[in-house]
């Protein structure tokens, strides 16, 4: 495979709606920080060949640590830290920026966040076979999960407006893939002030018209947001390592 994939893992964020004193990417778990699951998952990964991680400074060295006690075939795939921006999506910016003397612009960017622990493999490599087998037809994948509820448009905050078809909604989950040089510009044409509008990483590249397939998501690749998440999480954990 020509193309090369880089991940950025998202760990800039304070976990404020978590209410914990620590970021919840850097919350213990089973003796392990929940970041280092999604470290050690991606860096496993035939597929991918480097790591990007978005930090700010008091968590680097944690992370150095993490990344020292790795395999040297994993710990080689870290290509350094980048600087969190004023939200997430400005965080994803600094990465390719720094990514920049290293990726070409057919390679592919991975994007997800720290605070999904429970990333499997498996999705990993249903995205980038996606890219790969439509031969450049796609610019990006992301998994996405059908909607089970019936669901409705409300226009003015307080009645239904309409019935929207449940068939052609879904909701996105991470990791998000992009070609690295569209997505990139992409990102460039928002700054300085529209890029801190952005909530979703595929915002950008839907806006500049790019090509986006979907893959069947993994609803146990779910977010770490709340008490009740983390608490989940903690007891998945705990019955694997029994």
């Amino acid at each position: 495979m020509g193309m090369k994939v880089y991940a950025i893992i998202l760990a800039g964020g304070i976990g404020a709606r978590l209410g914990t004193a620590v970021p919840k990417q850097y919350l213990r778990v089973n003796g392990k920080m929940i970041i280092e699951y999604c470290m050690d998952i991606i860096a496993s990964h035939e597929m991918i060949d480097g790591i990007q991680l978005v930090v700010s400074d008091e968590w680097k060295r944690d992370l150095e640590r993490i990344i020292e006690s790795f395999p040297s075939d994993k710990k080689n795939k870290f290509t350094g830290f980048s600087i969190p921006g004023e939200n997430r999506q400005l965080s994803i910016y600094h990465a390719l920026q720094d990514l920049s003397n290293i990726a070409d612009a057919d390679d592919c960017i991975m994007i997800h966040d720290a605070a999904r622990p429970l990333l499997q493999a498996e999705q990993i490599s249903a995205c980038v076979n996606k890219l790969v087998e439509q031969d450049g037809r796609y610019d990006g994948v992301m998994p996405v999960l059908p909607m089970k509820d019936t669901v409705y448009l409300c226009e003015n905050g307080e009645s239904v407006s309409s019935l929207l078809n449940r068939e052609q909604i879904f909701a996105g989950q991470a990791p998000e893939f992009f070609r690295y040089g569209k997505y990139f510009e992409a990102n460039k044409a928002l700054l300085q002030n529209e890029i801190l509008k952005i909530n979703g990483s595929t915002e950008p590249a839907i806006m500049a018209g790019m090509n986006i397939a979907m893959v069947a998501g993994d609803e146990g690749n779910f977010k770490i947001t709340t008490a009740v998440d983390l608490e989940r999480f903690r007891e998945i954990i705990e019955r694997s390592e029994k």
